[in-house]
């Protein structure tokens, strides 16, 4: 028997453009105290190869995928199947994406209790869609490991991982340093510096991202100004906290209650559309609600989950991120309580038994950036590790 394990050293997410390092071990695990023959303890694998893909699966209720010449998993029926390296067998969806597979060895012969490791390494293509698991549509990303015995079916082994894109770098050399920036003292045995694309991506994420002023709102209703609300920028990476104030202190509508809540939107595009008249799916992430009537200000505080997807676009998908607030709004004023002149006296004030309210909804766009992948893989429950026998 022939243990196969795959191992992702760095972790389980990746950038789009990076080369994923992958170690895959194959041990003899028959012992050398075993009763078999010494010729029958010795294990040999005609081949072994490896190969990214990524699938995409939809729900047919809501989405019909555009015709292509790609067969989907399902269609790929040969008479070879058995001993065929086929990395998307069993897999459900289509195959959008697939690098070309790697031999990684031929006729290896492992004597008992012998292991071999194999390193395997690919670039992710910059132009992949990100791991995405939607209401309608999701893509996922996996390597496969194929191998196979002397006369023998075809075992696979897949193992899981995640990849976020960051748009704009096709071309790194573009951030590398130029000598027209490089230093001029002549003392100084300076080299050019080339940075990593991961270097480049955190780079380009933290430049986004930056705070660069703030954006006042002024909310109103057809009664008058309910609140307004500061949102010190509105470009956030995955794993960071979306900050807000709002300000009571000049509104002429009394606010009881007001809850916002960080949500995604699916938008299917048009020729992908089951109907035509199919509204985007909306997922809600976390939510905050607080009662706010006879305060002057208070702050929001809502984190974007580390396992959110950041917005992008596809041929099938648009995915797009808001806030969304809800104010719950007196149709009449509320007289604030008078306090006692005297400071030595102390009152209670009691609210009115019934207040007639109004509902206020209102829907604030905002943009969603990856953030390190290894900041990400900390918190990510997916197994870096998996295994098979043969």
């Amino acid at each position: 028997m022939i243990e196969v394990t795959a191992s992702l050293e760095r972790g389980s997410v990746y950038l789009a453009g990076e080369v994923l390092d992958c170690h895959i071990t194959f041990t003899n695990t028959v012992g050398t105290d075993t009763q078999t023959a010494r010729s029958d303890r010795y294990a040999t694998l005609a081949w072994a190869s490896a190969q990214i893909h990524c699938q995409c699966s939809v729900s047919e209720s809501r989405v019909v995928l555009p015709k292509t010449d790609t067969l989907t998993s399902a269609d790929v029926k040969t008479p070879g199947t058995q001993t065929s390296f086929l990395p998307s067998r069993g897999e459900r969806g289509l195959t959008v994406l697939s690098t070309k597979p790697t031999i990684l060895f031929c006729d290896l012969k492992l004597a008992p209790d012998e292991s071999r490791t194999f390193t395997y390494k690919e670039e992710i293509p910059k132009e992949a869609p990100p791991s995405y698991r939607g209401q309608s549509v999701k893509y996922s990303y996996k390597i496969t490991i194929g191998t196979q015995r002397l006369d023998g079916p075809t075992k696979l082994l897949r193992l899981p991982f995640r990849v976020l894109v960051v748009h704009g770098l096709n071309d790194v050399s573009v951030y590398n340093e130029t000598e027209e920036l490089a230093p001029s003292n002549p003392f100084l045995n300076h080299q050019p510096q080339e940075n990593s694309l991961l270097d480049v991506a955190l780079q380009v994420i933290s430049t986004i991202t930056a705070r660069k002023g703030s954006h006042a709102y002024n909310i109103t209703n057809a009664r008058g100004k309910v609140a307004r609300f500061c949102l010190f920028k509105q470009a956030y990476r995955i794993g960071e906290d979306i900050i807000g104030a709002f300000d009571f202190s000049d509104s002429t509508v009394p606010c009881v209650q007001f809850s916002v809540t960080l949500q995604s939107e699916e938008y299917i595009s048009e020729e992908c559309r089951r109907k035509p008249t199919q509204a985007p799916s909306v997922i809600s992430y976390c939510k905050t609600q607080e009662y706010c009537l006879h305060e002057s200000k208070t702050h929001i505080s809502l984190p974007v989950p580390l396992s959110a997807t950041p917005g992008f676009l596809t041929d099938i998908v648009c995915l797009r991120w808001r806030l969304h607030f809800e104010f719950v709004t007196s149709v009449h004023p509320i007289p604030p309580h008078e306090a006692p002149t005297n400071p030595a006296e102390c009152s209670t004030w009691r609210g009115p038994e019934n207040i007639e309210v109004e509902t206020m909804v209102w829907d604030l766009p905002i943009k969603v950036f990856p953030t390190s992948p290894l900041h990400a893989a900390s918190a990510s429950l997916a197994k870096t590790t998996n295994g098979i026998e043969v």
